[in-house]
């Protein structure tokens, strides 16, 4: 037996575990199995041709759909745009962990230059120097909030990497009722100077959340998931020294 290792063995199998966590697989036909056994053997090279063929069809179909409900490695993101709209971009994972039994989900996008297939809102002025574009994706249970508006909703221009006017936002987020009922999502824009957010809830729990940079711009934030029928009392940021920088009740 020969002991060369193949490096498309590794792809192929890789590539059969991503497919098999998205793919529910139907009853095996016996019958059937046994009869394309038979004829495999007398046309075994286009065979295999066509199985890798399907396989690449099976990763290019997953992939979009490993972002929407199962990727949760930082910088592996992909945007949420179609193939033929999608741009260079710098992603990063704000935030990930589980919700009412939902896994869920938040990351920032950084495109320096506008992508292909973004237009610029109609009754947004484009302000001179807004040539990049931050999108915050945000995903509850395989559902990206906002999906009703399209590939680039939750999507802002900026003027290039250190657009200073995006820091200082937050924001409720979920799938139903404008965030305000049900799993929801609280994303706050914060400064270079915050490390992290604490977010004190109606029942005394705090969540504490790190903020988290798109690497080579100056776009920071820091994501939480709320629980069905829990309320925020207040957020709070702090430095690295932990020392409190800000105190907001405004989500009572």
């Amino acid at each position: 037996m020969s002991s060369d290792h193949d490096p498309a063995d590794d792809w192929m199998r890789a590539a059969f575990r991503r497919s098999r966590d998205l793919h529910i697989p139907s009853p095996v036909p016996l019958d059937q199995v046994v009869a394309a056994g038979r004829a495999h053997r007398k046309r075994r090279n286009a065979t295999v041709i066509a199985a890798v063929a399907a396989v690449v069809a099976i990763v290019g179909i997953g992939a979009p759909l490993s972002w929407m409900g199962h990727a949760s490695v930082p910088g592996q993101i992909a945007p949420a745009a179609s193939p033929s709209q999608r741009s260079t971009s710098v992603d990063v994972t704000v935030g990930h962990g589980m919700v009412d039994g939902l896994r869920w989900l938040v990351a920032l996008e950084f495109y320096p230059t506008l992508p292909k297939g973004y237009v610029v809102p109609a009754k947004a002025e484009k302000a001179a120097g807004e040539s990049s574009l931050v999108c915050q994706r945000m995903v509850i249970g395989g559902v990206r909030v906002d999906h009703e508006g399209g590939p680039w909703a939750d999507c802002q221009p900026v003027d290039g990497a250190h657009d200073s006017s995006q820091s200082g936002g937050a924001g409720l987020w979920g799938l139903r009722d404008k965030g305000t009922a049900g799993s929801r999502l609280f994303v706050a824009n914060v400064q270079a100077g915050v490390a992290y957010g604490m977010v004190n809830l109606s029942d005394g729990s705090r969540l504490k959340a790190t903020a988290t940079t798109v690497p080579g711009t100056s776009y920071r934030a820091f994501a939480v998931a709320i629980t069905t029928g829990k309320t925020i009392t207040s957020v709070d940021t702090y430095n690295t020294s932990h020392r409190r920088l800000t105190h907001d009740t405004s989500w009572r």
